[in-house]
């Protein structure tokens, strides 16, 4: 059976730019956009065109260059946010716009000051004049994830009769387990009348580190869009993170669910990102963080020495990583050091690593980390002969 496609929704440069301190220039943004395009990404938010100049001039710019991606614009659920939107995507080849309002009692109430009747009634008028412009059209359902979901499937139906071709089941908080988020999808899709003329959405926050499991678990349950940052860079604590997603569905075939993603590129994309927004991966992010594919304790290095795939079930290069990384501390083997020995032209005979190794725990008692410049020295220290 064909794998059915999952779309990557990046928000890299709208949600993920609102991180403080990760403001992008229009040129930046312009850099990451053609990344996007080029790596596989299925609709790229190129930002919320009301809310500054510049931000109207990079979805703009965005605009043009975008080759084959769809070009989205958020907006709220205000008719001078949707025409401004219209505006900045006139040039796409594939516009989007991207509108809605919140649906949670405490939205209703403490935002809005409002009632349901009143919301869904923006709702159809937002999404209504949303598509006077753009055949494409989603909305969103902010704080989905607290919204009791009668009333979620109300507004969900009302919207798709209205023309939306999209519906955002945002998980704005984070609050949501993937069994809550999972049968909230569920839900939704057995009792929204013409859910199947249109794509379910997963916008997941990582408030509780639960963003990319309520993701997969919003797609198994039959969302069809995922939508994500590269490193999970977002508000708070981020949101779901593409990297994640893509290896998940790739590392899982039975789910029988993948993306267009060309995964090679992901490594060399994160640090594109890292580098430009001034933020630092964590080196034990998952996929791209710099210890992804590191080990240091002896066990796991001969383990890898052998066979990767003993402790490796993504293989470095399908993310574009050069190889994995064999770290020498005081927690290496044996096994450990002949390999990286034997990698600057060190052939170690059993008697000899023996010796060897006494003169590398000593010095790797000392400092956290022992490099190839460290190991002649070691060598020399042992009073071996390597005629």
């Amino acid at each position: 059976m064909a794998q059915e496609h999952v779309q990557i929704f990046d928000t890299t440069l709208r949600d993920g730019e609102q991180v403080p301190g990760c403001k992008l220039d229009t040129k930046s943004k312009l850099t990451i956009a053609e990344r996007l395009d080029v790596l596989g990404v299925d609709i790229i938010e190129a930002g919320f065109p009301v809310s500054s100049p510049g931000d109207f001039n990079s979805v703009v710019e965005i605009s043009k260059i975008v080759k084959n991606a769809t070009v989205c614009g958020l907006t709220r659920a205000v008719k001078n946010d949707i025409k401004v939107a219209a505006d900045a995507l006139k040039h796409a080849k594939r516009p989007r716009i991207h509108t809605g309002i919140g649906t949670s009692e405490s939205h209703i109430k403490y935002k809005f000051n409002s009632n349901k009747d009143a919301i869904i009634e923006r709702a159809i008028d937002a999404v209504s004049y949303a598509k006077s412009f753009v055949e494409d059209v989603e909305f969103y359902a902010e704080d989905a994830g607290r919204t009791d979901n009668e009333f979620l499937a109300r507004v969900c139906e009302a919207v798709v009769k209205a023309g939306a071709t999209v519906l955002n089941i945002p998980d704005t908080t984070g609050y949501c387990l993937p069994e809550e988020y999972g049968a909230k999808i569920k839900y939704l899709k057995k009792n929204v009348t013409g859910i199947d003329k249109v794509v379910l959405s997963c916008h997941c926050h990582n408030d509780l580190g639960l963003a990319t499991a309520n993701s997969i678990a919003g797609i198994t349950n039959g969302a069809r869009q995922i939508e994500c940052t590269i490193n999970g860079i977002g508000e708070r604590a981020g949101n779901t993170s593409l990297e994640e997603v893509v290896m998940i569905l790739r590392q899982h075939p039975y789910l029988k669910l993948d993306t267009k993603i060309d995964s090679k590129l992901l490594y060399s994309t994160s640090q594109m990102v890292s580098d430009l927004m001034g933020m630092i991966v964590q080196p034990n992010k998952a996929i791209v963080g710099t210890n992804a594919f590191a080990h240091s304790s002896g066990i796991h290095q001969d383990g890898v020495i052998k066979n990767r795939e003993t402790y490796e079930i993504i293989n470095p290069h399908d993310v574009g990583v050069t190889e994995s990384a064999i770290i020498l501390t005081a927690r290496s083997g044996r096994a450990a050091l002949a390999y990286r020995a034997k990698n600057i032209g060190y052939e170690l005979e059993k008697l000899q690593l023996d010796k060897v190794y006494q003169e590398f725990l000593k010095l790797a008692d000392t400092q956290k980390e022992i490099t190839d410049k460290d190991i002649p020295t070691i060598i020399k220290a042992s009073n071996i002969d390597l005629a």
